[in-house]
């Protein structure tokens, strides 16, 4: 039976996954992200402890499972502008703004956990969506090929055809599923280990595709191509420590590797009907997660600090045009990207339980993130614009009895202003505009998103060693 609800999910997981948007989750199920994603040291529900530090597992006893199911938003908006004279001698300048129309989405979660309360291992299996990003900007129907073109009312350029210097209509989608096999030891009373190697699957689309030259091989110009869904697999690892004061006070560190994973082989087909391949490797960075915790009667509070490596990972380390090595035009940018070019990132979560009311604890979060995306690197990320600064969680659970229990939450993120740098074109690189930067031009994108998410969680014949009480 549990092999059959396992093949279940990994059906399940991989259809809804593709329509997520945020390129990292700051939480996994209802209530860590109600905590904010808090979890390295204060272990509240095993899909938490999973996701962030697998040494607390051992906070838990017997057999667990756990499902979760959110409802995902975002409203990603772009804007852009061009100078007076960009679109011909005496043309007025041109901006405009365009939202996203991706829908909603299913965010499901799926961890289950066992361990005899006498014995020091604890032993997990978990299946979290972890990452992703998506965006559906329609083409700007005011544009330069359209007969009622009027420049004067809004009308956003980085939307116009391709012919008249756009993308046209722009979509991507990015989904990664991360499989976890857990293992926790307490070496004594106040102190465990953990470790859990990954396995990992990924799909990434993008229309039309900067990862492939919009020139043939004589330099023509011929169009950014369309792609289909590409995947690819991968693997990797997490450790942890968990220290517990018995006394209230916890604390805890937690290592993720870097995901490693095949290349994407994309299959293009370009504007004028040619086709051809494009391969793009992109891993899921390294995770530094301190954390503490503090319990006392009704209250436990948590805080975590995450460090993201992005500088140093395939596909978000490299950055700029890609330059032809060979052929006719060995030396000139190919107008191929070479990565999205991001910063390291570092991410806050915050969370406070109180559990004074019978069978109803309540929680909220918080968390902040840095932007790992540069002004001058704007507009390559224009396909990945999910960058949410603050957000906030409020969440709740409902103890049916010993075993049974359902968790609540309600997610709102927003951007801190707007994400901005130039337009950037290409063919105007030189030896003191390097990134091709149109002047006068702009691109910029924020976003904003909410959530809600449900779970429930089933514990065989066991205890929560981390509930003192269980009511009747």
């Amino acid at each position: 039976m549990l092999r059959k609800i396992f093949k279940f999910s990994f059906l399940l997981f991989t259809t809804f996954a593709f329509a997520q948007t945020g390129h990292l989750m700051q939480g996994v199920g209802a209530v860590n992200m109600s905590m904010g994603g808090a979890a390295t040291a204060q272990p509240i529900d095993i899909s938490g402890a999973m996701q962030w530090n697998p040494a607390t597992l051992t906070s838990f006893d017997g057999t667990i499972i756990k499902l979760d199911i959110g409802l995902f938003k975002g409203t990603p908006t772009l804007y852009s502008s061009l100078p007076a004279g960009m679109l011909g001698p005496g043309a007025p300048g041109v901006s405009g703004e365009t939202d996203s129309e991706l829908g909603i989405s299913p965010m499901p979660a799926l961890a289950f956990v066992w361990g005899k309360k006498e014995s020091k291992s604890k032993f997990g299996v978990s299946m979290f969506g972890v990452s992703g990003f998506g965006v559906d900007f329609p083409q700007e129907t005011n544009n330069p090929m359209s007969p009622t073109f009027n420049p004067t009312v809004g009308s956003n350029p980085i939307l116009y055809p391709q012919q008249a210097m756009g993308f046209g209509h722009m979509e991507s989608s990015y989904m990664l599923l991360q499989i976890g096999f857990t293992w926790a030891y307490q070496v004594d009373e106040h102190f465990s280990i953990g470790i859990q190697p990954t396995v990992n699957y990924s799909a990434l689309e993008l229309s039309p595709s900067p990862l492939a030259s919009p020139f043939d091989a004589l330099g023509n110009p011929v169009g950014y191509p369309k792609t289909d869904n590409a995947t690819a697999f991968g693997f990797g690892g997490q450790l942890g420590l968990f220290y517990d004061s018995l006394k209230g006070f916890k604390a805890g560190i937690s290592y993720k590797t870097p995901q490693y994973f095949s290349a994407y082989e994309f299959e293009n087909t370009f504007p004028d009907g040619s086709e051809g391949t494009t391969d793009f490797t992109m891993n899921y960075p390294a995770i530094y997660s301190v954390g503490l915790g503090y319990s006392k009667g009704d209250f436990d509070l948590a805080l975590d600090y995450r460090y993201v490596e992005y500088s140093n990972t395939d596909g978000f380390e490299a950055s700029g045009w890609e330059i032809a090595s060979s052929g006719l035009t060995a030396g000139f940018p190919t107008g191929a990207v070479n990565g999205f070019g991001w910063e390291n990132m570092s991410v806050v979560s915050a969370g406070i339980q109180y559990k004074g009311f019978e069978r109803l604890p309540i929680r909220l979060g918080y968390t902040y993130s840095s932007n790992p995306i540069s002004d001058e690197e704007a507009m390559f990320s224009v396909p990945a614009t999910a960058v949410i600064a603050n957000a906030f969680q409020g969440g709740l659970s409902f103890d049916i009895n010993k075993s049974f229990r359902v968790d609540g939450m309600f997610h709102y993120g927003m951007s801190d202003g707007k994400t901005s740098g130039k337009m950037l074109n290409p063919q105007m690189i030189s030896s003191t505009n390097p990134l091709g930067e149109i002047p006068g031009s702009s691109v910029e994108y924020d976003m904003t998103t909410w959530m809600a998410q449900f779970g429930v969680s089933y514990t065989f014949g066991q205890k929560n060693k981390t509930e003192e009480v269980m009511p009747e």
